[in-house]
């Protein structure tokens, strides 16, 4: 067996499981936007209409208390994900990872052949081939602009989305975005690499922070491989000098790395688990009838022989913390309103009208039906002695509308008891035909003058 040359690795487990886990995700996160349920979405931070959609619930702008219990699970079940099984996020669902696979792997390897071999990862295709790069290149800026409409989906919906791309000129926000992100995409993915992945994404310093004796890692197996590297990092040579030693020194594992280590020389940054080099391994090992030297495991299991604990302090500690945070969002998500009230007194404190029969209030309220529903609407006042005279029926409002209603409230000075006195009034607002479940309640006051005010104005 020459070890020396490049091994045909045929798919194993974790690169089948790989593949179908970017299939799975990429099909979630390109049909996911075009799902709505009563024009709700599952997902939309819309900027353009100022809404949050959550689990096909629409919450306006002033609803975003639900914004924090949000921002809290996507960090809580990072820092869940990475105790528990390390860099998993990166080797299995991040879209740098998903989208250097498609252009490296099958664009450049697969379909166009200018790189001639999967398995190799260290070596740089040969110079020449430009029709083929230039082709290559323009595959990916084309499946870059899709990947880059996909993001804004979830800012803008689909719905939306292909209305103003009609109009370029009106639109030139969005397209200011389409364009910065599909370049930014082209970039990344041609030029950076996996760069992005070890200088400049934050999470690779995070997770150190994160790790543990339990936490599942990419691990070579050195007891049974024998040892590559110092202590101190340094290289003793390319195959383990024991006889005993099952590592052949071939360094598949090495060249099939996207971030370019030597997975042999323990835990790293810049490892992603990706576990290309498990699979790189097994065929090698497999013709010696042995196991792969190197496995997901943790370095309790690898150098220590002790059991794998998942349930321990830190992970439960992220459940109970996302548990909480999951019932927070769930109960704040309840307390939805389906209809917003805004009330503003207006500079004018009161008037006396009715030759000082009456003492009028005027108001600015601001109504908005965020319901899927048209509705009718219209308030009472807590207060008996205090009438409605403007509006004096009930108003419709369109799903999403806001509306500016002057509201005018009268009373007799004779409810006057004391000079100068406010009379806290509470205003129940509601639609007429779901008064019980969609019913705003707000506080304000009702002026009067002082008695030697009362006089025609």
């Amino acid at each position: 067996m020459n070890c020396n040359s490049d091994l045909s690795i045929q798919p194993t487990y974790y690169r089948l499981k790989r593949y179908l886990s970017f299939g799975i995700i990429t099909l979630i996160a390109l049909i996911l936007p075009f799902i709505s349920i009563e024009g709700k979405h599952f997902f939309l931070l819309s900027f353009d209409k100022k809404q949050l959609h959550l689990f096909f619930t629409t919450f306006d702008m002033q609803e975003l208390y639900l914004m924090p219990f949000v921002i809290m699970l996507f960090f809580l079940s990072i820092f869940f994900i990475t105790t528990l099984g390390g860099r998993v996020w990166c080797g299995w669902s991040c879209p740098q990872t998903i989208f250097r696979v498609i252009f490296r792997d099958l664009i450049q390897t697969k379909l166009l052949g200018i790189r001639k071999n999967i398995n190799n990862k260290q070596k740089e295709p040969e110079e020449g081939q430009i029709f083929k790069r230039i082709f290559a290149l323009l595959i990916w800026a084309c499946l870059a602009l899709l990947a880059a409409s996909n993001f804004l989906w979830y800012f803008i919906p689909p719905e939306d989305f292909f209305v103003y791309l009609k109009d370029p000129f009106e639109n030139s926000v969005m397209y200011g975005f389409l364009i910065c992100i599909t370049l930014f995409l082209i970039y990344v993915v041609t030029s950076l690499k996996e760069n992005f992945c070890v200088y400049i994404c934050p999470y690779a310093r995070i997770q150190s922070a994160l790790f543990d004796e339990n936490t599942i890692q990419t691990i070579y197996d050195e007891k049974r491989g024998g040892k590559i590297y110092d202590a101190k990092g340094l290289k003793l040579s390319n195959k383990p000098p024991l006889a005993t030693d099952d590592c052949t020194g071939c360094e598949a594992c090495v060249r099939v790395c996207p971030t370019h280590i030597d997975i042999r020389k323990g835990m790293q940054l810049e490892c992603i688990n990706c576990l290309e080099c498990a699979d790189a391994c097994t065929p090698v090992m497999e013709k010696l009838g042995k196991p792969s030297l190197i496995t997901w495991t943790s370095s309790n299991a690898a150098e220590k022989d002790i059991k794998t604990q998942y349930i321990r302090f830190r992970t439960v500690a992220y459940v109970i913390a996302l548990t909480l945070a999951l019932i927070g969002l769930f109960v704040m998500g309840t307390k939805k309103e389906y209809m917003l009230l805004n009330i503003n007194r207006t500079s004018q404190l009161y008037k006396v009208a009715d030759d000082g029969k009456t003492i009028e209030n005027v108001y600015t309220f601001l109504f908005q039906n965020t319901d899927s529903k048209d509705h009718l609407y219209y308030f009472d006042i807590s207060n008996q002695a205090i009438k409605i005279d403007k509006p004096s029926e009930p108003f419709l409002l369109k799903s999403g509308e806001k509306l500016k209603k002057v509201v005018i409230l009268s009373s007799v000075p004779k409810e006057l008891k004391t000079e100068g006195e406010d009379m806290p009034i509470s205003i129940k607002a509601y639609a007429i035909d779901l008064k019980e479940k969609i019913v705003v309640e707000r506080k304000s006051i009702f002026i009067y003058p002082k008695k030697s005010d009362v006089h025609p104005q």
